[in-house]
């Protein structure tokens, strides 16, 4: 160990003179590892993004071993400080950033999406994010309502924090939801006449019985003003593309609440029953459901992989999972794409 911080010492200046290297170290060569099953201490060189050797000019390029010490490259990304503030107001707005309906509390602003067939930019998060957790017909929200980044629980107020309004999402369908039939309207009328004389503290409510699922909880936003938008996401970058969910797979969100957090696929093709915050619930089918990683105000989020392409859409979860729509039915149900 002596002899490896030693040569360490003596070219750590010429090492951060590298172009894309940002710090160095002492630690396992992983190649050795992975060819004799046996650790190998050397000199650890953290880069940006490894770039093959062709690319970068012959003085920063890191040699196999300094003095005898074998050397390793490790892609570390951007160092910064953490602790974004992920509810600011003005300024750009990124993914991983509160937002909200107006009448709801706040959720995550998941990516900038593309409308397939005008190609304008628009804002994806979840309906109950986006658009109140409406089925469609129950005047709880509206197509052209407007969407506040931060959200309201987070300060966002219509007179200054409109960031666009909402322009299409995909209804969500409870087990059990308000019945608009007239029928059923002057069935109810008439049962609570008998009961105001029968029992006076009571109400009778007809409630609908839904037999459809869903697969989604999905909206999209238009937002005001187009040059605000920054498409990257926070603390995780850029979406290189979209793939299809696996178990094992790693996933990432950046969440208004939790920040960047990662995950592992455990279930795909799920079935589940959600609660949907109002005693009622809903089904949703082929779902990705994932390791704990999220809490409330992550909803909205967008899942990616380790090479940041899109997997799901974060809508609820439990102390136990996080659960996702997959992605390629988001974009199906809402028209986008990346």
């Amino acid at each position: 160990m002596d002899k490896i911080r030693s040569a360490l010492n003596k070219h750590r200046s010429k090492l951060l003179s590298m172009k894309n290297v940002v710090g160095v170290g002492v630690g396992y060569k992983e190649t050795v590892r992975a060819a004799t099953g046996e650790p190998k201490q050397g000199i650890v060189v953290l880069v940006r993004q490894k770039l093959p050797e062709h690319e970068l000019e012959a003085q920063h390029i890191v040699p196999k071993d300094l003095d005898g010490i074998i050397t390793d490259v490790i892609e570390v990304g951007d160092i910064r400080l953490l602790g974004v503030d992920r509810t600011k107001r003005g300024g750009p707005a990124q993914p991983g950033m509160s937002i909200g309906h107006y009448k709801i509390t706040a959720g995550t602003f998941g990516a900038v999406v593309k409308d397939r067939k005008t190609g304008e930019p628009l804002i994806l998060s979840n309906n109950h994010v986006l658009a109140n957790s409406s089925n469609g017909r129950d005047n709880r929200a509206k197509i052209g309502d407007p969407v506040l980044l931060p959200g309201p629980h987070d300060g966002g107020v219509v007179d200054e924090d409109l960031i666009g309004r909402l322009h299409r999402f995909q209804p969500v369908n409870k087990a059990l939801s308000q019945s608009s039939c007239p029928k059923a309207a002057a069935a109810e009328f008439w049962a609570n006449a008998l009961c105001r004389f029968m029992a006076p503290n009571y109400v009778v409510k007809f409630l609908r019985e839904s037999n459809s699922g869903n697969t989604v909880d999905a909206a999209v936003a238009k937002p005001e003003k187009p040059e605000r938008l920054n498409p990257e996401i926070l603390e995780v970058g850029k979406v290189t593309g979209v793939a299809e969910a696996e178990p094992g797979m790693t996933i990432i969100k950046s969440g208004r609440t939790t920040g960047v957090t990662k995950g592992t696929v455990k279930v795909v093709n799920a079935t589940v029953s959600v609660e949907m915050g109002d005693g009622t619930e809903a089904e949703f089918h082929d779902q990705i459901l994932a390791s704990e990683m999220s809490q409330g105000g992550d909803s909205g989020a967008l899942g990616v992989d380790d090479r940041r392409r899109a997997v799901g859409l974060l809508f609820a979860g439990s102390d136990k999972v996080t659960v996702f729509n997959k992605i390629q039915n988001v974009m199906d149900k809402l028209d986008i794409t990346f």
